[in-house]
């Protein structure tokens, strides 16, 4: 099977990274480590407010990854505050004490700022801590300024299961910190660097955060949390399910899915305030990162019912996609959109309409799929920007 140079092409937009990072052999995921129990016991000072909201920031995942929220503690009877997280055997973690939502940091005796604390996991532990004094509110730590809304950035969050870290951005809708009982569904999104922060895009970035926050203002949107996931040099293994005669590294999208699903939206339940049933949870890509949405999609439908597939790389491994929606026993209860640009590669619409026709003929109708050709767009950022507040619309309607 031959590729056109737009297949191929299609393959490095999203990831300029990868290509800085340079070539060579994929690493293989590594095994699961072991986990330990490690108990926070912080003692404050008695003026601390009992509506106060004690929060960890810290380097490992459970604690945020160096970026707010971090790890909400609960108050006790007697005033201290606890809680227990999950952490790798040997992890090596750093982390500070704020009061939350202001973002109070935690101050020596003598007023002065507190080194970051460390410690490294060694079996079940208790790590405590009395806090001698509170500072005055800060924009608090890590906190990105310059992007539209309310943005959240948790960075270089590790896996288990994959062999390279990466960042997380997370959008809030506007009424998040005014509407502190509500709860909100979450769109999650692959190649994250090129969604909101113009710095980290190549060739441009979709405006999701601009997109997002004109329409739930506007009421044509329900509020939704979004996370975008940023790819790294293993995006092209990553992103598919098998590899591909030409590109015989892909194939771990099952260890990429497992990241999704056991470690970053159990993270994301536990920091914001999520609708985490499946009905509320959504997965959104193009290119591969289209395949890998409803691909993920199929196998996960008890986790993503929501999916936006823009452009997807039908044709990869000789159009398995495909086969794999034609091997469903059941529908699954997934609500699509799947698209394609007029001026994408000379064969992407054609394939596309194969994969459209195999979801119409496994029970896929007016009610759950909306397919869109889009006249004139072509294979980029720019275009996916364009559309992708109808994707928002259809995928999540106000309510």
């Amino acid at each position: 099977m031959t590729f056109p140079h737009a297949a191929k092409w299609l393959l490095l937009v999203p990831f300029v990274g990868a290509v800085l990072a340079g070539c060579g052999a994929i690493e293989p995921a590594p095994q699961a480590v072991p986990h330990a129990s490690v108990t926070f016991d912080v003692t404050v000072p008695a003026d601390t407010p009992a509506e106060a909201i004690i929060t960890v920031v810290g380097s490992h995942l459970a604690l945020g990854s160096d970026t707010a929220p971090g790890f909400q503690l609960r108050r006790q009877g007697d005033g201290h505050y606890t809680g227990v997280v999950r952490i790798s055997q040997g992890a090596e973690v750093s982390y500070d004490l704020w009061q939350r939502d202001v973002w109070i940091p935690e101050l020596s005796a003598d007023g002065a700022p507190v080194p970051r604390r460390t410690f490294t996991v060694e079996g079940d532990m208790t790590v405590t801590v009395t806090v001698a004094r509170w500072g005055a509110p800060s924009k608090g730590p890590a906190m990105k300024r310059g992007l539209t809304g309310i943005i959240r950035y948790h960075r270089s969050v590790s896996s288990a299961f994959l062999s390279r870290s990466r960042d997380v951005i997370v959008y809030l809708p506007p009424d998040y910190f005014d509407s502190p009982e509500r709860r909100y569904p979450v769109l999650y999104m692959h190649d994250g660097q090129n969604l909101m922060d113009a710095s980290t895009a190549f060739s441009g970035e979709w405006q999701v955060d601009e997109t997002a926050e004109q329409l739930i203002q506007a009421g044509k949107v329900e509020p939704v949390i979004i996370v975008g996931v940023s790819n790294t040099s293993d995006r092209i293994p990553e992103y598919t399910p098998k590899p591909d005669p030409k590109y015989p590294s892909g194939g771990n999208a099952d260890a990429y899915g497992r990241f999704l699903v056991e470690e970053l939206k159990p993270m994301i339940d536990a920091r914001y305030r999520t609708r985490p049933g499946p009905g509320d949870t959504g997965l959104a890509g193009s290119s591969l990162g289209g395949l890998v949405s409803l691909y993920l999609g199929l196998k996960y439908p008890g986790t993503f019912t929501r999916l936006g597939v823009l452009s997807p790389s039908v044709w990869w491994a000789n159009k398995d996609i495909v086969e794999k929606v034609k091997a469903l026993d059941t529908k699954p209860p997934l609500q699509l959109w799947v698209d394609m640009g007029t001026n994408e590669d000379t064969d992407a619409l054609s394939e596309v309409r194969l994969l459209r026709d195999a979801l119409m003929a496994e029970g896929w109708g007016t009610s759950d799929l909306k397919y869109v050709e889009v006249s004139g767009a072509a294979h980029n950022e720019a275009a996916w920007a364009a559309r992708f507040g109808d994707v928002l619309r259809y995928l999540f309607p106000p309510r």
